[in-house]
């Protein structure tokens, strides 16, 4: 079985290439082991072998979602000054949903279709969150903030919302809003 670290026999890859399209367009419920292997010109006996399970092929998916969105997201970021480096999140944020994200975060989109807290994307999920909030905490200390960890929660929540509500089109530009708020919520934590 192919997991987490190994490197993809050509199989292996076009069927998570493949999953990672038909569950973010589809939705994870709406797409079943026949359609991935179909689409990914292999049997579902190769999929099984590659990955276990549609649970394992899940948890793969967002895996690696997120480890493209985590080098992405740092490398762009890192292009700022340190001063200006959690504002940065959100100028990347926009291009992101811009490319990658028409229908909101993946992650969410994800947690809303796998409530079974046993499910394994659920702990990638949590751990895609909680490194976000984390690495927002480590800007805002970069940036000279004394409290980071009550605005990182804030610029989380920004971050989250934006995303979100950019999925759905509810508003016009909900990332260079929430940006307009970090940048002021990012304002009063330097004048504390």
């Amino acid at each position: 079985m192919e997991a987490r670290g190994d490197v993809l026999t050509p199989a292996g890859r076009r069927i998570l290439d493949t999953a990672a399209e038909l569950f973010y367009g589809q939705g994870i419920h709406a797409v079943g082991v026949d359609l991935i292997a179909k689409r990914a010109g292999v049997t579902k006996k190769t999929l099984y072998d590659r990955f276990g399970s549609k649970e394992t092929l899940v948890a793969a998916y967002l895996r690696e979602r997120d480890e493209r969105w985590r080098a992405w997201l740092t490398a762009e970021v890192e292009k700022s000054p340190p001063a200006d480096r959690a504002l940065a999140t959100f100028d990347a944020l926009a291009e992101w949903v811009r490319r990658e994200n028409p229908r909101g975060c993946g992650f969410v989109n994800a947690a809303a279709e796998l409530p079974d807290p046993g499910h394994p994307a659920r702990q990638v999920i949590a751990d895609q969150k909680h490194w976000l909030r984390g690495y927002l905490r480590q800007l805002c200390e970069e940036a000279g903030v004394t409290a980071p960890d009550g605005l990182a929660d804030e610029l989380l929540l920004l971050h989250e919302g934006a995303t979100v509500l950019n999925g759905l089109s509810v508003a016009a530009d909900p990332v260079g809003t929430a940006r307009e708020l970090a940048e002021r919520a990012l304002e009063r934590a330097r004048a504390a």
